[in-house]
């Protein structure tokens, strides 16, 4: 099968994170005889170098036409630093998915059991978590009006939701549930904020469809202290945009680096599929960044066109780095070498073209050779 894919490499360590998952769709693609045609696309930082803005219509255009999109990070400290500035990298994320009309970001959260020793959670609390994050994408106060007063002493930020937008996204939280363990948390903060209680409503009539699915809801702080306390008590997280964000970064803690959590953002019509950790320009051209989330990420785009036996090869290979120790420095447990990000991506692609050969070779994963002997 042929696919078209869009790559936006996007800032920071985004390009070399990307190039280990397409090293890993290589390694698909002559495994189970696909042909990935990648169309490579400006966003971001670079955008704004190249371009003067931070989403050129040429990458909107490029992403529409795709079938699914693969994306990197966007950020860069000079215009973290900058309170003044007018354009930001940011915007042009935000705009694509406007654009492209993601509504719905999906960010599994796992404790793998060989990184426990990683977490700062005792093992007893994290052993066995496993949830995700359905998070709404287009609405809130991302999104919203915002404005500041000519004296520069007043601002504001306008978070609006709608009941179609809480609606589709809900939809999916349920059905997600339904092929796991039938159960929906809602996490907002209705007994302050009128768009939670709008939440809170709409959400309970739609469940009134899922019968087999239960629902609970819980308080945004509370659900952070729950989450650390006891993350085995979730299954399918349903929230908002900005709760969202904030929620699924407090859950990287439970598998012991942000560097392991991939996501995707869906819409009717597209898909794109990106690490959450963000740009980490202290790292840039250093090769010491996880590519795991990326990679992982690769694996819920082949998911998403349907290629659930390849996805499912590349989580395995993922899991047989986690389990050899193969792995960048982020992870790497007591007493042993962690290794580059490239030399990551080339296990993990070695592993999916040779899957029936688990005689590792230590010495040439560490000279950048073939892994598999």
């Amino acid at each position: 099968m042929k696919f078209n894919i869009a790559v936006i490499p996007g800032d920071g360590i985004g390009p070399e994170v990307v190039e280990q998952a397409k090293k890993a769709l290589n390694a698909v693609a002559e495994a189970y005889d696909h042909i990935f045609i990648y169309k490579e696309a400006q966003l971001g930082a670079n955008a704004i170098d190249a371009t003067g803005g931070p989403l050129p219509k040429e990458t909107i255009t490029i992403c529409k036409s795709a079938d699914a999109i693969l994306f990197g990070a966007v950020g860069d400290p000079k215009f973290d630093n900058d309170p003044s500035a007018k354009i930001r990298p940011e915007q042009g994320l935000l705009n694509l998915r406007r654009e492209l009309d993601l509504y719905c970001n999906v960010r599994p959260v796992k404790a793998y059991d060989n990184l426990i020793s990683n977490s700062p959670l005792k093992r007893e609390v994290i052993k066995n978590a496993d949830f995700v994050i359905y998070r709404e994408l287009t609405g809130g106060i991302y999104f919203g009006e915002k404005t500041l007063s000519e004296d520069k002493q007043t601002a504001h930020d306008v978070s609006t939701y709608t009941v179609k937008q809480i609606s589709r996204v809900a939809h999916l939280a349920f059905q997600a549930a339904q092929k796991r363990k039938k159960k929906v948390t809602l996490v907002d903060k209705a007994n302050v904020l009128e768009t939670s209680r709008l939440w809170r409503k709409t959400v309970s009539e739609i469940a009134e469809d899922y019968k087999d699915v239960e629902l609970e809801y819980l308080f945004v702080d509370n659900a952070a202290m729950k989450m650390i306390l006891n993350p085995t008590h979730f299954d399918v997280i349903l929230t908002e945009n900005l709760f969202g964000d904030m929620i699924s970064d407090v859950a990287s803690s439970l598998c012991g680096s942000i560097g392991l959590l991939a996501s995707s953002s869906i819409g009717s019509e597209n898909g794109l599929f990106e690490p959450i950790h963000g740009s980490y320009s202290q790292a840039k051209g250093k090769d010491i960044a996880n590519p795991l989330a990326s990679i992982l990420s690769a694996a819920m785009m082949l998911q998403y066109l349907g290629l659930h036996e390849e996805a499912d090869a590349i989580e395995r290979a993922v899991d047989k780095s986690l389990a050899l120790g193969i792995t960048t420095q982020d992870i790497k447990r007591k007493m042993q070498k962690s290794t580059t990000t490239s030399k990551v991506g080339d296990f993990v692609a070695d592993y999916i073209t040779n899957q029936d050969d688990s005689n590792m070779n230590f010495r040439n994963i560490h000279m950048g050779q073939s892994t598999i002997i």
